[in-house]
């Protein structure tokens, strides 16, 4: 699956061919039927799946060890800038490549980058509540965090300029500060 996402988020669901990832994965052709017999798309769903959990774990690396949340957020934003620059762009969130590629024309893929979502947004707000901020107020910063990051994402790969990312943190964190004042 690793393989697959990798190959997802930097060229895409559609650019993404069969043989491909069987051939980054080092496995025989075969096996891939044999696993997902639903074929390619099975493998978009499970990969999204898979995928989106090991991003949701960024709440816990750059928000739950930090003071506060503007402070993690703004050390997210920064990591994310500079890995769209080590990868010259071409590393981002594979998740929101998918959303935006083929979530109108797949269902089953549709379904499973908005279960990604729901659950960013569940451990967001569980992560900036465990912080202090309400239930609701935790809500709102975990939707407005990953709606930023992921916006900028689109923004910073076609202009190939971290500013989008710098600006978005910019108004992630005043927003945290904003709540957290109450």
């Amino acid at each position: 699956m690793t393989a697959s996402a990798e190959l997802f988020r930097r060229h895409g669901y559609t650019g993404t061919g069969l043989k491909q990832i069987v051939t980054e994965a080092g496995a025989p052709f075969g096996s891939l039927y044999h696993f997902f017999p639903g074929g390619k798309e099975q493998l978009g769903a499970e990969v999204i799946r898979h995928s989106g959990m090991l991003y949701a774990a960024l709440f816990d690396i750059f928000i739950t060890p930090a003071d506060n949340p503007a402070s993690g957020i703004e050390a997210a934003f920064a990591g994310a800038a500079v890995t769209l620059r080590e990868t010259d762009y071409a590393d981002a969130c594979p998740i929101a490549t998918v959303a935006l590629e083929v979530a109108s024309t797949s269902e089953p893929l549709r379904e499973a980058t908005a279960e990604v979502f729901n659950a960013w947004i569940t451990k967001g707000t569980d992560t900036f509540a465990a912080h202090g901020l309400s239930e609701e107020d935790a809500r709102k910063l975990a939707i407005a965090v990953i709606t930023s990051l992921e916006g900028a994402f689109v923004l910073s790969r076609s202009l190939r300029d971290t500013e989008p990312l710098a600006i978005a943190g910019e108004t992630a964190v005043a927003m945290a500060w904003r709540l957290m004042k109450g």
